[in-house]
């Protein structure tokens, strides 16, 4: 206490002095028009400058939240392209568009997505993997497909509480069931090395009929994406080696070198046909063992 008196003693002038200047400016600024104007039309510039800031900054802040809706969107799009596009060309069963809303949209609503972010990936080696930061306390479990805005990106592989491993389409243990839009032939996407925007569709039939730009999407057929999931377009072909059918090079449509935001598919249906395979699959081992 005694210091503090000591102190206001030493520097009073200075303090009577500050005072007398904020009053002298305070009576400028309110009996003086011009001077008033100014003192205005300064704190209104500050302020604005202020608040600019500020929503700036929010903004900044924000997106990342709106790049996951944006990936969840840019999902739901791809899909809804995709079916239409595949019933356009198709032989058309209605001629108005009340068909593709009451027989297609309720698809889209049957699956949950869990956005996601991409920690770590990886795009040169033989078998890559993708690390994402959701686990089974998110909702994600092991068989889970994975999409992008862009289109398929592979199937959770494992999970942790708060992490889950995915196998991309980049691996060699990579085998999704894929289709030609509106051709109704099927293979498996296949990835075997090479350029990271490069895989193959094998197994597809000598007698199919496709052309280079032809669109490959998830065919549905697999007990882990629903159909019509964008994945590629054809961008060439060869013979297998055993000459019985066509392995279709496509390129992707994901960028796997700049991945960032991802969606995880908890879809209810194939978690059910999933599930009746591992059954079917187990009650046959035991005939297996028999004979």
């Amino acid at each position: 206490m005694r210091n503090l008196l000591a102190f206001l003693k030493k520097y009073n002038y200075w303090f009577v002095f500050v005072v007398l200047e904020v009053v002298s400016l305070a009576l400028m600024f309110q009996f003086n028009n011009y001077h008033g104007s100014v003192w205005f039309s300064s704190a209104n510039y500050m302020a604005g400058l202020t608040y600019e800031m500020d929503s700036k900054m929010s903004a900044f802040m924000g997106q990342g939240a709106v790049n996951q809706q944006l990936t969840e969107r840019n999902l739901m799009l791809e899909r809804e392209v995709a079916i239409l596009s595949a019933m356009l060309t198709e032989e058309k069963q209605r001629n108005d568009s009340s068909y593709y809303y009451d027989g297609q949209m309720p698809l889209l609503s049957q699956y949950k997505l869990i956005p996601a972010k991409v920690i770590g990936n990886t795009i040169n080696r033989t078998d890559n993997f993708i690390t994402i930061d959701k686990g089974r306390y998110d909702g994600v479990h092991p068989d889970m497909g994975v999409a992008c805005g862009n289109g398929v990106v592979g199937v959770v592989y494992m999970s942790s509480g708060h992490y889950a491993v995915v196998i991309p389409v980049l691996s060699s243990h990579s085998n999704i069931s894929c289709a030609i839009q509106g051709r109704g032939y099927f293979g498996y996407l296949h990835w075997k090395g090479g350029p990271s925007n490069i895989a193959r569709v094998d197994d597809i039939p000598r007698h199919a009929q496709f052309e280079k730009g032809d669109t490959i999407v998830t065919s549905g057929y697999s007990s882990v994406f629903p159909a019509g999931i964008l994945v590629g377009h054809v961008i060439g072909s060869d013979d297998s080696e055993d000459g019985l059918s066509y392995s279709l090079r496509v390129k992707l449509s994901t960028n796997f070198g700049n991945l960032r935001d991802v969606c995880v598919i908890d879809d209810a249906a194939v978690k059910e046909r999933l599930d009746l395979l591992r059954q079917a699959t187990d009650s046959i081992r035991p005939q297996r063992n028999l004979n």
